[in-house]
């Protein structure tokens, strides 16, 4: 049986199935919750720079249209604390 390529070789899976837009004064954002417990990893939330712990409930968010030299805009996602994402303007 073949092995699976990387996932880091693949290309981002779309996340815009459940998501919501909002607009920021930067533009227009999808944001997907991520309920507690259903995340394995760590990431940094962008807000505040701190870790958002596995298993923490908080939010997936990415630009509706990829950034300049972005090839996707789902490659732009970031990890955000509820929190952070609302106090962001």
């Amino acid at each position: 049986m073949p092995k699976r390529p990387s996932k880091h070789l693949r290309t981002p899976r779309p996340l815009g199935n459940f998501a919501r837009t909002e607009t920021k004064a930067d533009g227009q954002w999808l944001v997907n919750s991520v309920p507690e417990g259903h995340s394995h990893k760590t990431y940094r939330c962008p807000g505040c720079d701190h870790e958002v712990p596995p298993g923490a409930a908080h939010l997936v968010v990415w630009p509706v249209e990829p950034g300049v030299g972005s090839s996707s805009a789902v490659a732009e996602r970031r990890h955000w604390h509820t929190s952070c994402w609302r106090r962001r303007r």
